[in-house]
C-alpha cells in the first residue's frame, strides 16, 4: 500500500509539473506572438500602405517598408549553397534634409532595397543566376544614425548592427590625425565604422558595398579563391586583376592567402603620388577579429603624417586618405603585401570615369593615364572604362554617373553618358523586378503610357525609367512603397522563427 501511495503521489506531482510547463510555454508563446503582432500593426498606416516613419528624424519620404520573404525557403532551388556570403553597408549619419544627396534621402531606403535585390538576383536564390552562394544582409549603423537607418533597413531584411567608431577621437595618439580626421573625406572618423565588417566572422567572406552600388553579375570566382585558395596552375582563375597582373603577387606573404579584393580610385591620382587610395564603395574581405584589432591599433597610434600620409610612406594625402580610402591600401600594400588584390576597376566597381587627366571632347581622350603614374611599365596605355561592354561589368558605383533616384536621363550621345544610361536603366529594371516578381505588383506594358501612369505614376521617359519618374531631377522621382498585402511574407517569417523558439523551449523544459 505504501508503494502504491508513493507511486500515486509521484504521478500526481508529474501531472502538476506537466501542467505548469504547458502553462509556461503557452504564456511565453502568447507574449511573443502578441508582441510581434503589435510591432507588425504599428508600422501600418490608415491608407493601406506601409512606409518608413523615420523615427525622430522622419523625412516624409514615404519610402520602403519592405520584407525579406525570399529567405523563407525549404532548400534553395534544389542546390546546396557553397557558403553564405555576408553583405554589409554602412550608415554613418541621418540626412539633414529630404533632398540630401549621397547615400541619404531616397538612397537610404530605395538604394538599399534595389541593392539588396540585385544581390538576390545574382545569388543561389535566383536559379537563373548560376551562382552557388547564398547571402545575408547587414547594416553597420553608427550610433547617431539608428533613428533613420533601423526603420528603413530592418524591414528589408538587413540585420542592424549598431556600432560606434573603432577608436574614439580622444584616444587617437597622433595629434594631426586626431585634429584633422573629423573633416576628412565624406564622413570623417565615422567612415571607420566600415571596418566593423571584419568582425562578421560567421561568414567566410564579407562584401562591403556603398548604398549607391548595384550588383550586375555573380562574384563566385572571388569567393572561390578566398575560400579554396588560388588556382594551383598559377592562373588567375578567370578573375580580372588590375593591369593584367598575376592573382598571386611575388610579394605575397601569409602563405599566399588572399584576404581582400578591392579597387582604387584613380580619379584622385596625380603625378608624384606615391600610392593611390582604395575606392571606398567596394571591398571583398576575409573577416577576422585579429585583423580588426590590428586596424584598431593602427588608428589608435594615429601615425598619419602631414603631407606624408599613413606611416609617412605616401598613403595620403588624398580625398578620404585619413580613413577608409587610405588605411586599406596602407594595410594591404605595406603591412601585409600581396594579401590584397587590386581588381580591374572597369569590371568591378565601374564608375564610368575618364581614365586620363584631361577632358574628353567629342569622344576623343587626351592627357596621361591616371592609373599609369605609378606604372611606367604600361607605357601610358589604359583602358577607358566608359567603353567597357555593359555585359562585362560585375558591379557599378553611382558616383560620376550621379544617383539613379535623381531621374537624370543621361541621354547625350557621348562617351560620358552612354554607359551611365545603361547603368541607370539596369537599376530601374531591378526595381521593376523587385516590385512585380517579389512584391507581386501588376506588370505593365511600357508601350502603354496610360497603363504605366495609372499603375506607377510616372510618364517621364517611360522606356528608361519604367514609370518611376514624373519628371527630370530628384523632385520627379517616385519613391518605393511596399503594398499592404505583402505583410504576409514578413509575418510568415516571424511566425516560423517564433515556432523554432517555442520548440526549443519545449525541448528544454520537457
Amino acid at each position: 500500500n505504501s508503494r502504491r501511495g508513493a507511486a500515486h503521489h509521484n504521478n500526481h506531482h508529474a501531472n502538476i509539473t506537466r501542467l505548469i510547463k504547458g502553462f509556461v510555454v503557452f504564456t511565453i508563446s502568447a507574449i511573443i506572438i502578441g508582441y510581434y503582432y503589435f510591432l507588425s500593426a504599428a508600422i501600418s498606416t490608415g491608407d493601406g500602405k506601409k512606409i518608413i516613419s523615420g523615427g525622430d528624424n522622419d523625412n516624409g519620404d514615404g519610402a520602403i517598408r519592405g520584407n525579406d520573404i525570399s529567405r523563407i525557403t525549404v532548400g534553395i532551388n534544389n542546390k546546396q549553397p557553397r557558403a553564405t556570403i555576408g553583405y554589409a553597408v554602412t550608415v554613418s549619419g541621418c540626412p539633414k534634409s529630404d533632398g540630401a544627396r549621397g547615400d541619404f534621402g531616397a538612397g537610404i531606403s530605395d538604394g538599399a532595397a534595389i541593392l539588396k535585390h540585385s544581390i538576390h538576383l545574382n545569388s543561389i536564390q535566383n536559379p537563373q543566376s548560376q551562382s552557388l552562394y547564398d547571402y545575408k544582409m547587414y547594416a553597420l549603423v553608427h550610433t547617431e544614425a539608428e533613428s533613420c537607418a533601423r526603420p528603413a533597413l530592418e524591414p528589408l531584411g538587413y540585420e542592424i548592427l549598431i556600432r560606434d567608431v573603432p577608436v574614439p577621437l580622444e584616444e587617437i595618439e597622433g595629434n594631426f590625425l586626431r585634429e584633422k580626421v573629423p573633416s576628412n573625406g565624406c564622413c570623417g572618423e565615422k567612415e571607420f565604422v566600415k571596418l566593423h565588417a571584419y568582425t562578421l566572422t560567421q561568414h567566410p567572406v564579407v562584401v562591403h558595398l556603398d548604398l549607391d552600388t548595384l550588383v550586375l553579375n555573380p562574384m563566385d570566382r572571388l569567393y572561390d579563391v578566398m575560400i579554396n585558395g588560388a588556382p594551383k596552375d598559377g592562373s588567375n582563375g578567370g578573375i580580372q586583376v588590375a593591369f593584367g597582373d598575376p592573382l598571386v603577387s611575388t610579394a605575397a606573404t601569409d602563405g599566399n592567402q588572399i584576404n581582400a579584393f578591392f579597387t582604387r580610385d584613380y580619379n584622385m591620382a596625380h603625378p608624384g603620388m606615391k600610392h593611390n587610395g582604395a575606392q571606398g564603395g567596394f571591398l571583398v574581405l576575409r573577416p577576422s577579429l585579429d585583423v580588426y584589432n590590428e586596424f584598431v591599433s593602427i588608428i589608435r597610434k594615429g601615425d598619419f603624417q602631414q603631407n606624408k600620409g599613413w606611416g609617412g610612406l605616401g598613403f595620403g594625402p588624398f580625398y578620404g586618405s585619413m580613413t577608409f580610402q587610405g588605411i586599406i591600401p596602407y594595410f594591404y600594400d605595406h603591412l601585409h603585401p600581396g594579401t590584397g588584390v587590386e581588381l580591374d576597376h572597369c569590371v568591378f566597381n565601374n564608375m564610368a570615369d575618364n581614365p586620363r587627366d584631361k577632358p574628353t571632347k567629342n569622344d576623343i581622350v587626351s592627357g596621361h593615364c591616371r592609373d599609369g603614374f605609378n606604372r611606367p611599365d604600361k607605357n601610358d596605355e589604359c583602358e577607358d572604362c566608359r567603353s567597357r561592354p555593359f555585359e562585362d561589368v560585375v558591379t557599378t558605383h553611382f558616383t560620376l554617373c550621379q544617383k539613379p533616384w535623381e531621374c537624370l536621363p543621361q541621354s547625350g550621345d557621348r562617351i560620358q553618358e552612354r554607359l551611365c544610361r545603361k547603368f541607370h536603366g539596369e537599376w530601374y529594371r531591378v526595381r521593376e523586378d523587385l516590385e512585380t516578381n517579389l512584391w507581386k505588383r501588376k506588370s505593365v506594358q511600357l508601350s502603354n503610357k496610360e497603363q504605366v501612369v495609372k499603375e506607377r505614376g510616372g510618364e517621364y521617359q517611360i522606356d528608361h525609367f519604367r514609370g518611376y519618374c514624373k519628371g527630370h531631377g530628384k523632385t520627379g522621382y517616385i519613391k518605393v512603397e511596399i503594398p499592404a498585402n505583402f505583410s504576409f511574407g514578413f509575418e510568415l517569417r516571424g511566425l516560423i522563427e517564433m515556432w523554432g523558439v517555442i520548440k526549443e523551449m519545449v525541448a528544454v523544459i520537457g
